[in-house]
């Protein structure tokens, strides 16, 4: 047995195995947490379904609140209004205007190609521009046409997974109290009171800006529409209404929404595209002096520079939806990390004065 145990031939087939196993564990841990990052993702894409119902449900509740303050209706009157009230303006609306929206849509998507066109020739007249359409090839400047196109062509981009949001909306606003007892009651007696203090905020601080940014986007495409009407761009109520919506996204919605307006005023001169860039530039100057400020009296002070890490981060793990909600998600990251950290550190931080001494009479 000892011999057949020195064996160099079975210690080198036993190295053998063993390296195979390592190799096969090692295979299967990278797989394993290849398979756990694609399930966080899709958690992640979840969580934001999630997070866009909720914000459904502030809007129905906040709106419901400020009919039950100003008429002596009870709570599910107030609700009932606030739910089909809204349908019903969204759907005279659109009932009004959805077509010609649609049509100026349409329009504009199967203008595209010919504005890029005529703005790449432009900017080839001058030697620095040439030099920068040189550095761009031709695939990347389709692929450019070809999202922007598509963007235009799906109204407004972002409808996977509307539908579930919308329901997911309309769950939370029916029973409010039973998701929020829910959570609540996932947490320990102790912690219970500060998760509903938790909560509370939250809800206060999405109504605030839920609020906020509703003004500033009616706000925007009402001075877009008046603006591009008295220059004379075509188009005008449907580049509003994108530069309303986009308004949604800080920082990069008014530039996306102002790229197919100067394409636009390129058709015209290269001054009536100058006006319209101006424009916009004064009109986004206005909402970030005044609307902005307001908003962030009713929420937590985002710093710009986390704001658009946020984005960049949130669109790389979930796109168009994740850009989107990049603001409410940031928002309530910093709450949570506000309520459960910050101030539980400060108190335990606070020094403790010490008692005057006592003076002998």
């Amino acid at each position: 047995m000892a011999i057949f145990d020195n064996d160099p031939h079975t210690a080198s087939t036993e190295k053998h195995y063993t390296y195979l196993q390592k190799v096969w564990i090692a295979a299967g841990s990278v797989a394993l947490l290849t398979i756990l990052i694609l399930i966080i993702k899709v958690a992640f894409n979840v969580l934001l379904m999630v997070v866009a119902g909720c914000l459904i449900a502030t809007y129905f509740n906040g709106l419901a609140d400020a009919i039950e303050r100003r008429t002596p209706m009870n709570r599910r009157v107030c609700m009932l209004i606030s739910v089909l009230g809204t349908f019903a303006i969204a759907g005279a609306l659109f009932w009004f205007m959805g077509t010609k929206i649609q049509q100026q849509v349409s329009a504009l998507s199967q203008d595209f190609p010919a504005l890029v066109s005529r703005l790449q020739a432009q900017i080839s007249e001058y030697p620095l521009g040439k030099k920068m359409l040189d550095n761009i090839s031709g695939t990347d400047s389709q692929k450019i046409t070809n999202t922007a196109q598509s963007f235009f062509r799906t109204s407004f981009g972002v409808l996977g997974d509307m539908y579930i949001i919308l329901f997911l909306g309309i769950f939370f606003t029916i029973q409010p109290s039973l998701y929020k007892n829910g959570i609540i009651k996932l947490i320990p007696k102790s912690g219970q009171p500060k998760a509903r203090q938790v909560i509370d905020r939250l809800s206060l601080v999405l109504k605030g800006w839920l609020k906020g940014m509703m003004i500033a986007m009616v706000l925007i495409a009402v001075l877009t529409f008046i603006g591009l009407s008295i220059i004379g761009i075509p188009m005008a109520l449907a580049l509003a209404v994108i530069a309303g919506i986009l308004n949604f996204i800080p920082n990069f919605g008014p530039l996306m929404a102002m790229v197919p307006a100067v394409l636009l005023g390129l058709v015209d001169s290269t001054q009536t595209a100058i006006i319209v860039a101006a424009l916009y530039i004064l009109i986004q100057t206005l909402e970030s002096n005044i609307i902005t400020p307001t908003i962030q009296r009713r929420m937590i002070n985002l710093p710009p520079a986390l704001l658009i890490i946020g984005q960049v981060m949130m669109g790389t793990l979930s796109g168009a939806l994740g850009i989107i909600l990049a603001t409410p998600m940031l928002a309530i990251t910093m709450v949570l990390v506000d309520e459960l950290y910050v101030k539980n550190n400060s108190t335990e931080e606070a020094p403790q004065t010490p008692a005057p001494p006592q003076q002998n009479a």
